[in-house]
């Protein structure tokens, strides 16, 4: 199974101070940074895009953007993303007609490509020959749009599908994650923790992401021996 890897959320960060808030992330044990990109149709809230994007990977050096394309049309802004050092572009599986030319698209860029599937569709909509093309995948557990939402339990399953699925690939979970509700998602087979508001808001992050890969780390040396449940 991959490693872990704990991808603090930028929308619980304070946006006037961004570069140096993902520089305290990394500083503090992170190795990615969710940036949450939301168009206002896709859903009904608007963050940020590829200008901020280009501002932070400058003030940044070597960062890694997990860029999450909350966006009606992922296929129009994968130029915009990648010119502003996006190193993971994640579109959402109901947003476009087209996923596997659009992931073709994303390398051709030379970003990975990660395929989010929101609370409400089913893992199967991830098929074999997405999921195979695809670096990553991306299990909601909230409904997209919006920071600070509980944890949704009923998506973790979806986790445990695609890891039977697909043993080698990144799963990512996204929503309501923190010490209190890692432990079902890490169990389920997930390795790429997004946490937002747990991470940010916590007095000392560096403890909390190390809770949170350690969690992970623990889950996958009693999979690698048991199998997942």
């Amino acid at each position: 199974m991959p490693r872990a890897i704990i991808s603090p959320s930028v929308l619980a960060s304070d946006f006037g101070q961004l570069s140096a808030e993902c520089k305290r992330m990394i500083k503090n044990g992170a190795e990615w940074l969710h940036m949450d990109v939301m168009d206002g149709h896709f859903v009904p809230n608007i963050t940020m895009g590829a200008p901020i994007l280009s501002c932070v990977s400058k003030g940044v050096p070597g960062i890694f953007m997990d860029c999450h394309m909350m966006v009606a049309e992922p296929e129009k802004w994968v130029n915009d993303i990648a010119d502003a050092g996006g190193a993971l572009y994640c579109f959402h599986i109901e947003a476009t007609s087209d996923p596997l030319s659009l992931i073709d698209a994303i390398h051709a860029r030379k970003m990975k490509a990660g395929v989010a599937i929101s609370p409400d569709t089913p893992s199967t909509a991830i098929t074999d020959e997405i999921g195979e093309a695809a670096d990553m995948l991306l299990v909601m557990t909230v409904y997209p749009g919006r920071g600070g939402q509980k944890f949704i339990e009923r998506c973790v399953p979806k986790v445990s599908e695609l890891r039977k699925r697909f043993p080698d690939k990144d799963i990512e979970v996204d929503g309501g994650v923190g010490p209190k509700t890692i432990q079902p998602c890490a169990d389920a087979g997930s390795n790429v923790i997004v946490a937002g508001t747990a991470i940010f808001g916590a007095e000392k992050p560096e403890e909390v992401i190390s809770l949170l890969k350690s969690t992970v780390e623990t889950a996958q040396a009693r999979i690698a021996k048991e199998g997942l449940p």
